[in-house]
C-alpha cells in the first residue's frame, strides 16, 4: 500500500506519520488486504484538528472518512474508526463485488463532471464573468472546474454500497439490469434515494439484450 500523508497549516511529526500507517495498516489486515494508496491530510481549522482519510481498494472502489477533534491524534482515530466501521459493513459484499468485477462486462465509463459557481458570486453582464455559461445561453452559472470522472455499471444495492464508503451525498451510475442512467441519494430523513427514469419498455429490452 502506498500511503500519502500530509499536513495542512500543521506538522505532521514522525510519531504522528508511525501512528498514522500502523493504524490503517492493521485495518486493512482485518478487513481488506488488497489496497493500492492511502491519503490521510491533517489539517487545521480554526481552534479543532481535522483528519481526513481515502482509502482506494480497488478499481471504483474509495472509502472516505473524516472527523474533527482538539488534536490530531484523536481526530485520526476518529476517521479510522469510521473508516473501519464502513469496511466492516460491506466486508462480504466488497469480496463479492470484486469477484464479479473481473468480468469484462462490469467495465465502466468516462463522464465529464464540472464544478459550477454559485449565482449569487457572479458577474450581472458586462465584462469579467470567469469561466464558460453551463447551459451555453450567457446567463447561466458558470464553469470553474472541469474533471473526467467515473460512470460505473452496477446495480442499485452496489451504488449504494459505493456511495456510503465513499461517503458522498449522490451518485450517478448506469444501471446493469437495465443500461440506463440511473441515480442514488441521502435522503434528509436518513433514508437512501433511488431515481430510475420510466423510459419505453422495447427501449430497455434493446438494453438487456445488447
Amino acid at each position: 500500500m502506498q500511503l500519502t500523508t500530509t499536513g495542512k497549516q500543521i506538522g505532521i511529526g514522525d510519531a504522528l506519520r508511525r501512528h498514522i500507517e500502523a493504524t490503517l495498516t492493521s485495518i486493512l489486515e482485518k478487513y481488506f488486504k488488497t489496497a493500492i494508496e492511502a491519503h490521510v491530510v491533517i489539517s487545521k481549522e480554526a481552534h479543532l484538528i481535522r483528519a481526513e482519510v481515502s482509502f482506494h481498494i480497488g478499481r471504483g472502489i474509495e472509502v472516505n472518512a473524516h472527523a474533527a477533534a482538539s488534536e490530531a491524534y484523536a481526530a485520526f482515530d476518529a476517521a479510522a474508526e469510521r473508516l473501519a466501521k464502513r469496511l466492516r459493513r460491506y466486508k462480504r459484499r466488497l469480496r463479492d463485488y470484486h469477484a464479479k468485477a473481473r468480468d469484462h462486462s462490469l467495465a465502466s465509463e468516462r463522464a465529464m463532471a464540472y464544478v459550477l459557481a454559485p449565482i449569487e458570486e457572479q458577474e450581472t453582464g458586462g465584462e469579467g464573468t470567469a469561466g464558460a455559461e453551463a447551459d451555453g445561453q450567457g446567463g447561466g452559472p458558470a464553469v470553474i472546474a472541469e474533471m473526467s470522472t467515473e460512470l460505473p455499471n452496477l446495480t442499485v444495492g452496489e451504488a449504494v454500497m459505493h456511495m456510503d464508503l465513499a461517503d458522498v451525498a449522490v451518485l450517478l451510475f448506469r444501471n446493469r439490469s437495465h443500461g440506463e442512467l440511473n441515480l442514488v441519494y441521502r435522503r434528509s430523513d436518513g433514508n437512501i434515494g433511488w431515481i430510475d427514469p420510466q423510459l419505453d419498455p422495447a427501449r430497455r429490452a434493446d438494453q438487456r439484450s445488447s
